[in-house]
């Protein structure tokens, strides 16, 4: 009963946020001050729960500095020019009427590269987002194609961390997992394909004219400001870890900046924590931004999100949702609970990671097969989770990318390859009940043939 009370505040705090338009890490907060107050009603003392919470901390190391390089690399690409210029050049030769479409692949390649949704949004997908801007096309849209993409490589790219951390929960071979992840995903990436074909939004080419006379008035647009991205593209390619090809790429971009676009270094430092600030207003409703300080809310829902890990990990909190993921596997079939489940952890834990790891937690026993319950993980929570509007997992790009919450909702593979997935899942299940159920009267004539020549 106290495990269903604290869930169910938890879950009512973070409807109330929804509702009134507060920011989420008031949720998270009281969502924490929930789960401590329960864990001192269990008899654990308060020490144990700060140890708990610092468990689960540990494991953001790691993700708290990939988001310290993101904030610095948007905003020096921006300074340097690198930005400025794929945006030159892109409006000049792609069609202003399928961007939507350009930016759902080019963000497929690059995570596909890289690894990462957060790292692909930080790169690819700010600069994709500032051609849509300066072409006209509604960011909503813009924001759910870039959403989608960061997260077409991140489920199965052999550089993934999120495809590697299924790969050692199962027990799988991460390259084995990523064959069948491409079968399972061909049919919702071309049905994605043509929505995005479909889904152009209103463009303005004198919009996008005005907005390449700004760049060429305020940068130094020669070729050489494009290496901090195209050393992205190269180490990605060579399997460089991400930390260390961001970092490079910032070093070069902050070289750039001094010596090709002429900012000082007094310039230079402040905007690497406050983000690029453009002096021109009409290029900074188009350039503005990045920066370590951009990260700050990001930063906090992490921090207090996976410290949630180490009190479920260690209480009860879950143990009546097990019970109930188990029962329902008979009734939606096993990738239907695994998908209830997935939405559910979500919710949640707020980041993909934690959600990943709880949804393993209550579902290894229903699928033992490793083999296939890794594809279906890989089906369900890894895309669930950015689809969660007040999840790290979508909120981060879409803040990185200045792109509305609203995109969620044109992240269309997202929401198709589970769909299709459970579909599948259903049609098979349905078609394997019809043939056992007409193995016995087709073995009837049989049995009573064997009878009479007995």
């Amino acid at each position: 009963m106290a495990e269903r009370i604290t869930l169910s505040l938890f879950l009512l705090g973070l409807v109330a946020c929804i509702l009134s338009g507060f920011q989420i890490l008031y949720a998270l907060a009281f969502g924490l001050a929930c789960f401590v107050v329960y864990g001192l009603l269990k008899k654990h003392t308060l020490w144990q729960m700060g140890s708990m919470m610092l468990d689960g901390i540990r494991g953001a190391k790691n993700i708290l500095i990939i988001f310290l390089l993101i904030g610095v690399l948007t905003s020096v690409w921006r300074s340097s020019g690198t930005i400025p210029f794929l945006i030159y050049h892109a409006v000049r030769v792609l069609n202003p009427s399928f961007f939507v479409l350009y930016t759902f692949l080019l963000c497929c390649m690059m995570s596909f590269l890289m690894g990462t949704s957060f790292g692909t949004a930080a790169t690819m997908g700010v600069v994709c987002m500032m051609i849509s801007r300066s072409l006209g096309i509604d960011p909503v849209l813009s924001g759910g194609a870039i959403l989608a993409g960061s997260y077409f490589g991140d489920r199965c790219s052999p550089m993934s961390s999120s495809a590697l951390l299924v790969s050692e929960l199962t027990g799988t071979d991460i390259y084995d997992n990523i064959r069948r992840m491409l079968k399972t995903a061909a049919i919702p990436f071309a049905l994605s394909c043509l929505l995005y074909l479909a889904a152009r939004g209103s463009t303005s080419a004198t919009g996008g004219a005005a907005s390449l006379e700004l760049f060429h008035e305020h940068f130094n647009l020669s070729f050489i400001v494009v290496l901090p991205a195209l050393l992205i593209v190269v180490l990605s390619l060579f399997r460089v870890p991400v930390k260390r090809a961001m970092l490079l790429s910032i070093l070069v971009a902050c070289v750039i900046c001094l010596t090709v676009q002429k900012i000082s270094l007094l310039q230079l430092l402040p905007s690497l924590f406050l983000g690029y600030q453009s002096p021109d207003a009409k290029l900074a409703v188009l350039l503005n931004g990045g920066g370590i300080l951009s990260m700050a809310r990001v930063a906090g829902i992490i921090l207090i999100s996976t410290s949630y890990f180490g009190i479920f990990k260690q209480t009860e909190l879950l143990t009546e949702v097990r019970r109930l993921v188990e029962s329902s596997a008979a009734k939606i079939t096993p990738f239907g609970s695994v998908l209830f489940t997935s939405v559910v952890m979500s919710a949640i834990s707020c980041n993909q990671t934690l959600a990943t790891m709880l949804t393993f937690q209550m579902c290894d026993s229903i699928l033992p097969d490793r083999k296939k319950l890794a594809i279906v993980l890989e089906d369900t929570v890894i895309v669930i989770a950015p689809l969660i509007p007040w999840s790290i997992a979508g909120g981060m790009p879409l803040t990185t990318v200045g792109a509305p919450t609203m995109s969620i909702w044109f992240a269309f593979y997202l929401f198709l390859l589970p769909v299709f997935s459970f579909g599948t899942e259903l049609f098979l299940n349905r078609k394997k009940k019809q043939v056992t159920a007409a193995e016995p009267s087709e073995s009837l004539p049989h049995n009573e043939t064997n009878e009479s020549m007995r």
